[in-house]
């Protein structure tokens, strides 16, 4: 049975609620069939600072890997809630201790893009890549995760397998508005 996560104090169920989720575990979500959902987790690379030329072989580089893929798989964007707190913090640390009135007013700057960020509806959000895909025996994922990270270095980016936290924060992305839940086994 799918693992029950209920807000705080409504008591309402969650959409995950009704899934066949039976544990995420090392990195893959085990459905309730058996079948395993995993994948990579891909770092971000702007290929639009870069020459034309190096434009153009990146995205043939990219449009060879994704032909390379010959099975079902899902691309994902997720945002991820980024707490810039600390960082603020030290910026005006930073500040404080710092006599030279130019620096002072590029840091003051900041301070104030930063409290601009933090004040908006939504926070500040780090955006994050993923390929995800579902398989049913655990040789066959660990083969394609190995596959998928490398193809995707030959590509010129990097990627690691998706974390138990990475699938947490996508299930939530996608079925509680960013809404953080907790899973547990219910016995």
């Amino acid at each position: 049975m799918c693992g029950m996560a209920m807000t705080q104090n409504s008591g309402e169920k969650y959409t995950e609620d009704w899934l066949p989720i039976k544990q995420i575990l090392n990195g893959m979500i085990q459905l309730e069939d058996g079948q395993y959902v995993s994948g990579v987790k891909i770092a971000p690379k702007n290929i639009f600072i870069l020459e034309k030329g190096a434009q153009d072989s990146a995205l043939a580089a990219l449009r060879n890997f994704y032909n390379t893929i010959d099975y079902e798989f899902w691309l994902i964007v997720a945002d991820r809630p980024v707490d810039i707190h600390v960082y603020m913090s030290q910026l005006q640390l930073l500040y404080n201790n710092n006599p030279n009135p130019i620096a002072r007013k590029l840091i003051m700057q900041d301070i104030n893009k930063g409290n601009m960020f933090a004040g908006q509806e939504y926070g500040v959000v780090d955006t994050e890549y993923f390929i995800l895909f579902k398989e049913k025996r655990l040789e066959i994922v660990q083969k394609k995760l190995r596959n998928l990270i490398m193809n995707l270095a030959n590509a010129g980016l990097n990627s690691v397998q998706v974390s138990n936290n990475d699938l947490r924060v996508i299930l939530d992305n996608f079925f509680n508005d960013g809404a953080n839940t907790s899973f547990g086994t219910v016995m």
